[in-house]
């Protein structure tokens, strides 16, 4: 029998959308140790959401979860950045709750305590080595800029990083600081 080719799958999926795998899984491969991986996740707002994400009220109620989540070792955020129709994070999970669960958890109270409409789902990739974690910090500073949002990614306020939640860990330094 013929193996299929690229083209052949893609006019099958066209034909046949029954077969097309419903959703992709969030799940980390057995042999990666998710409490020492790294994830770059993304998620958008629907399309319809009226209220942008940087709304000062809203962001600051976003990244006061981001810590929340941290103290209660839910993940440990590498680095979390609110755009206005999506957000950008580098997590780190534990490996006893799964983190389709525990972003779908922090999204499911977002939508019900600050009527945020979320697109369904949302993005997720692991980082395997350091030059690409250099690289998606660099992408992920660099969106306000690149959307003509600031001049400097350092002039973005909607942002955290676990350097400075480290510091309000420790006492040293407030959120707002």
């Amino acid at each position: 029998m013929k193996e299929a080719t690229g083209r052949d799958v893609f006019f099958q999926d066209m034909l046949f959308p029954e077969k097309r795998p419903g959703r992709l899984s969030h799940g980390v491969p057995a042999w990666v140790d998710p409490a020492s991986a790294i994830f770059h996740v993304r998620i958008r707002l629907d399309g319809c959401s009226a209220r942008p994400l940087t709304d000062p009220d809203l962001a600051s109620r976003l990244l006061e979860s981001v810590v929340f989540y941290a103290h209660r070792a839910r993940w440990w955020p590498h680095l979390f950045l609110v755009m206005p129709d999506h957000l950008h994070a580098l997590l780190s999970f534990g490996d006893s709750v799964p983190m389709s669960r525990i972003i779908g958890d922090w999204k499911r109270w977002h939508a019900r305590a600050n009527q945020v409409v979320w697109q369904e789902g949302f993005f997720d990739h692991r980082i395997r080595r350091e030059e690409n974690l250099e690289h998606t910090i660099d992408y992920i500073r660099k969106n306000p800029v690149a959307r003509g949002l600031v001049e400097s990614m350092d002039d973005w306020p909607w942002r955290l990083s676990g350097l400075e939640l480290l510091k309000t860990l420790d006492g040293t330094q407030s959120i707002e600081d």
